[in-house]
């Protein structure tokens, strides 16, 4: 993922900052997102609870 955003980050040196802004801003939120969506995956089916702990 740092390599793709490497990657996309040299292809756009030359672009105004805002645009760059905007596109590392949406990367971020892609980046969280599938954190979020991979975390509730792994703890699908586990009881989490207050009891549990």
């Amino acid at each position: 993922m740092t390599a793709m955003a490497r990657v996309l980050s040299r292809a756009l040196s030359g672009s105004p900052l805002g645009v760059k802004d905007e596109l590392l801003r949406h990367l971020l939120l892609i980046c969280a997102a599938t954190l979020f969506i991979t975390m509730m995956a792994l703890t699908y089916g586990i009881d989490l609870s207050p009891g549990l702990f």
